[in-house]
């Protein structure tokens, strides 16, 4: 890929996510219409540019006769406060049980290890599954069972990253100096280990919509009526021929969401690869 193209990349895919946040914090100012409101008179009408459409309804309405570009908007901010809330506890979690290993070594070290390695080998999406079903749908256990899958990618970059920074000669000053595991942990290798964190979270962001989708599509993710774009899918996966929108526009708002975030993701990848680099050289 050519530098021009790559730079075209980076400003769409920011474009997109700038767009969704604005999406989720004006919601309420943007949609047109209340999101739950079900107008049976008004069921089925296709976006506005269609035969038979309605300029009150751009991108028409579902089998309940809700606006599909209200439910939209909404739905933008279930999947970012959803995504945003279980990376930060995925990665508070999975952080701290990495430097814990890492620091301590030896038999904490391979025991936490071999914890990190089950879960990772577990199907992330059947267990969610699994956990939805027995604890029942709603918006803060699909933020703990998210949470409780993802934790494990960070515990083994951090545990890694931990390995790596504990031989820098600033941490066996800061140990002569009769710093604690805790204090050396928290002031000197947390912080230089944060920008890779920092990447795989903003990764993990796109992993976590499509995971909240899959589990609002399958009946055990936020429940309704509030809008998600998992279950806007479900709605219309029987109207797939007659209504074809009440799918394709949250299956599109998905599909554009996670490419964004995973180029950006990329980017940000290299970005700090770049910068360690550097500073290793230096």
């Amino acid at each position: 890929m050519t530098g021009k193209r790559r730079s075209r990349m980076l400003h769409w895919s920011t474009a997109v996510a700038v767009l969704l946040v604005l999406c989720a914090v004006l919601a309420p100012q943007l949609a047109p219409h209340d999101p739950g409101l079900n107008s049976l008179p008004a069921r089925l009408l296709p976006p506005a540019w269609m035969a038979d459409g309605s300029a009150e309804h751009l991108f028409g309405t579902d089998v309940l006769g809700r606006d599909i570009l209200s439910r939209l908007l909404y739905g933008a901010r279930v999947s970012l406060m959803v995504s945003i809330l279980s990376v930060l506890l995925a990665g508070a979690i999975g952080s701290a049980i990495g430097i814990a290993a890492g620091f301590a070594g030896g038999l904490v070290d391979t025991i936490l290890m071999r914890i990190v390695d089950l879960a990772i080998s577990m199907p992330m999406i059947l267990i969610a599954l699994l956990v939805g079903v027995l604890v029942g749908p709603s918006l803060l256990n699909i933020v703990v069972i998210i949470s409780l899958v993802l934790w494990s990618q960070f515990a083994r970059m951090a545990r890694n990253d931990t390995l790596r920074v504990r031989k820098l000669p600033y941490v066996d000053l800061a140990r002569t100096a009769g710093y604690s595991n805790l204090r050396i942990a928290i002031e000197h290798v947390l912080p230089n280990i944060a920008g890779p964190l920092i990447v795989l979270a903003t990764l993990q962001v796109g992993t976590v919509i499509i995971m909240e989708s899959a589990l609002s599509f399958l009946g055990v993710g936020i429940p309704p009526p509030a809008p998600a774009w998992g279950s806007m899918i479900a709605d219309g996966r029987s109207y797939v021929l007659s209504a074809w929108w009440i799918s394709m526009f949250p299956g599109l708002a998905i599909m554009l969401t996670v490419l964004a975030i995973n180029v950006l993701g990329d980017r940000l990848t290299g970005a700090i690869g770049s910068t360690t680099s550097g500073a290793n050289h230096d």
